[in-house]
């Protein structure tokens, strides 16, 4: 049976953020591009976003770039700066397994520990005074136990990196950018955080991600699991301030760098509308980041497609005889590498035996759940 779908039925659930994805797939990317024009921000997204060159020392991409955006985990990174402040031996053994786990997984404990011990909103403003920051403010009043509730903007972040690129103590500048070049994709909580900037870009690349938003599902990262064991952040209460609290927050600051000698600094915030599921944002935001004039990058090469399904698991290989290496969040764009023939996979009334090769995952999913009108992706090649 070739594997169709009522056009229909999919741009209903793609409405209303349900089974679909994106129903539409990109030409292959290949490993260069002409310089976007500016930033393509997917509608109803609001955006912070600036891309530094550092071997020119400009601007190729500027927008909103004083707007105050939570931070959610973005301020992880000023937390270990902080605590690390003039550092000039090797980071110690007893610091190293509270900061890499918080740099590297986002880890949640690690942050509110230091943010409880270093005095909490002391941290930012030591640090606004220490680097100069015009747009870096602790949390508002009434919520100053919210480490994520610190505002931060695109043109601050980008400060941020070029201090720790060029003037931290090389301990500290090693230390804090080489854990951020091992940041994994699943997160201490199980969200996969390889969205934006690390989905967008080949390595070498560093990144620093964040989140919030309560529409946001938990622990689909990694091996399947049961919903006991999926630890929930909560998005805390929202507050009359100048910085949204409420509408749900992706940010792949790649608070980092892209390419060879970290040519490239990139910060992107965005608020998604009220309700936006995590596969959703996670899609836009890399279309957003795909976009930019990022000089120094390179694109991974394959065929952009969306997924429909909750929880689709992606496997070793093109069969479901081994166990999932982990799930895709539901509704999310992938990238396509190639697609060879596998184990039968049957989906009333739909049945497919094609799979596709997912590169970024190393893995394999079937061809069931990728929006394409045919069982056999027209575009795609073969494995």
């Amino acid at each position: 049976m070739r594997h169709r779908r009522l056009a229909a039925v999919s741009a209903a659930l793609l409405l209303t953020g349900g089974a679909a994805g994106s129903a539409t797939a990109a030409a292959p990317a290949g490993p260069a591009r002409p310089a976007a024009a500016s930033a393509e921000v997917p509608a109803g997204v609001s955006a912070g976003v600036a891309v530094f060159d550092r071997q020119t020392g400009a601007f190729t991409e500027q927008l909103n770039t004083s707007t105050r955006f939570r931070s959610a985990s973005v301020v992880k990174v000023l937390i270990a700066l902080d605590h690390l402040w003039g550092l000039d031996h090797a980071v110690p053994d007893s610091d190293r397994a509270w900061l890499e786990p918080m740099l590297r997984a986002s880890d949640d404990g690690a942050a509110s520990a230091y943010w409880s011990d270093r005095g909490g909103a002391a941290i930012i403003t030591r640090m606004v005074d220490r680097l100069g920051l015009r747009d870096t403010a602790p949390p508002p009043g009434g919520y100053e136990g919210y480490w994520g509730y610190t505002a931060l903007s695109a043109r601050d972040t980008v400060t941020i990196y070029r201090y720790l690129l060029d003037s931290a103590p090389s301990p500290v500048r090693d230390f804090v950018l080489g854990n951020l070049r091992q940041s994994t994709r699943c997160a201490t909580d199980g969200f996969d955080q390889h969205f934006g900037i690390a989905g967008a870009f080949e390595k070498p690349w560093a990144v620093k991600q964040g989140w919030s938003g309560s529409s946001y599902e938990k622990g689909t990262c990694g091996p399947p699991r049961t919903a006991a064991t999926a630890r929930t952040r909560s998005a805390g209460p929202a507050a009359a301030t100048d910085v949204d609290l409420t509408r749900p927050a992706l940010h792949s600051t790649g608070t980092g760098t892209v390419g060879v000698g970290d040519r490239s600094i990139v910060a992107v915030f965005t608020l998604h509308p009220v309700g936006t599921p995590y596969g959703r944002a996670y899609t836009d935001i890399g279309r957003l980041a795909r976009s930019l004039n990022v000089p120094g990058a390179s694109r991974p090469a394959g065929w952009r497609y969306g997924t429909w399904s909750d929880h689709v698991n992606v496997r070793p290989g093109p069969g479901t005889g081994n166990a999932p290496i982990t799930q895709l969040p539901a509704g999310v764009e992938v990238l396509v590498g190639c697609q060879a023939r596998g184990e039968v996979v049957n989906v009333p009334p739909y049945t497919n035996e094609w799979w596709a090769y997912l590169p970024q995952y190393d893995g394999w999913i079937s061809n069931i759940y990728v929006n394409s009108p045919d069982n056999k992706m027209p575009d795609v090649k073969d494995c």
